[in-house]
């Protein structure tokens, strides 16, 4: 810098302090540094603007390869799907032949129609069919129930389950059947029930009765033998009357007995009476269960002869069982059973005749050659 010359004839002279010249060249080199702070800050940003966008630009190349990548696998397999389709295209058949098949398929579509129809009678005709020979059976095993055990409700209810059977068919034809089954029904059902189950249980408690009879000691009485006649001569001694009629309860002179008394049985002996008359009241069992009226009897007959060879009429323990001996005896135990063959020939004729029917309809002819035009 210059010093300016002001004129000397000017007597207020403003003379400025002088500047130091070491506070100028400080503040020139704070300035250039921020300068350079401001240039460099720029520069900076500048560099990282570049940069951001050099990367943007990589990803977004990134990004169209991958893009490319997927349209040529795309394309690749739209490629393979036209060619699939071309090769399916060349296996379809002409115009010509799929009409043709059209019209087979429908021709087929008919023929299985009428077959499935025909097949449905034949299968209603099949269930009828068995339905009957069902029927036939029940009566085969109502007649057997009857003849071998004598079971009347279960033949009742056969013979009504049979009854019911022809009653579903609706057949006016199966009229003479279904009257004979109500002729079987009718004397099924006025036929008596003799209660077999509760004769084998009566019949059992009367052999727990037996396992626990006991004889009974015979008991004389004074009907004026000699030495109770000599006892009362003498009762004014009392001793000597006492030993009379003590000896008279063990010996007795009677010149009228007529009476059998029969020995006291005991240990083994007893035993085996008491074991035969459980084994005759066991066959009375067994011969009321299965409707044996001959062996029921016989066996109730041994039974009471058991007890009328062994055990006393005093008693009164075999005589109240001798007494339920005989009227068990008078229960019936059979019964005669109605005959069923009448209704069985019946409904055999009616399964006959239902079978000559259906052979005698004629056959329907059959369909049309699948070749020829529908």
């Amino acid at each position: 810098m210059s010093e300016t010359a002001f004129p000397k004839d000017e007597q207020t002279t403003l003379t400025p302090e002088p500047v130091s010249l070491a506070e100028r060249p400080a503040s020139r080199g704070t300035g250039v540094a921020l300068l350079a702070l401001l240039v460099g800050i720029a520069a900076s940003v500048v560099g990282g603007w570049s940069l951001w966008q050099v990367r943007q630009l990589d990803a977004r190349d990134q990004q169209r390869l991958a893009q490319l990548e997927s349209a040529r696998g795309e394309a690749q397999a739209v490629a393979l799907r036209e060619q699939r389709l071309s090769a399916r295209l060349a296996e379809l058949p002409a115009p010509n032949e799929l009409e043709e098949r059209q019209r087979l398929l429908a021709s087929l579509q008919g023929e299985q129609q009428r077959l499935s129809e025909r097949l449905e009678s034949v299968l209603g005709a099949s269930r009828q069919d068995w339905r009957l020979a069902e029927a036939e059976h029940l009566l085969r095993l109502a007649a057997l129930r009857l003849s071998a055990l004598q079971d009347i409700e279960s033949a009742q209810a056969l013979v009504q389950a049979a009854d019911d059977i022809l009653r579903e068919q609706n057949d006016p034809s199966g009229y003479a059947a279904r009257q004979q089954l109500a002729k079987s029904l009718e004397a099924l059902r006025t036929l008596p029930r003799p209660d077999r189950t509760g004769l084998f249980l009566q019949l059992g408690a009367l052999r727990e009765q037996a396992a626990a009879l006991n004889p009974q000691a015979p008991v004389f009485e004074n009907k004026g033998d000699a030495l109770s006649a000599l006892a009362a001569q003498h009762k004014d001694d009392g001793r000597w009357a006492q030993w009379l009629a003590k000896l008279s309860e063990y010996f007795r002179i009677d010149f009228d007995a007529d009476r059998n008394i029969r020995p006291l049985l005991a240990g083994q002996s007893l035993d085996q009476v008491r074991l035969t008359l459980s084994l005759a009241l066991e066959q009375a069992q067994w011969g009321a269960l299965h409707g044996e009226a001959e062996v029921y009897r016989q066996a109730l007959s041994q039974a009471r002869g058991v007890l009328d060879a062994h055990f006393n009429r005093d008693n009164p323990e075999s005589r109240a069982l001798r007494a339920r001996l005989d009227d068990l005896e008078k229960q019936p135990v059979a019964v005669a059973t109605p005959d069923l063959s009448g209704a069985l020939d019946a409904v055999q004729a009616y399964l006959q005749h239902k079978q000559a029917a259906r052979d005698a309809v004629p056959v329907e002819p059959e369909a049309a050659e699948a070749g020829e035009a529908p």
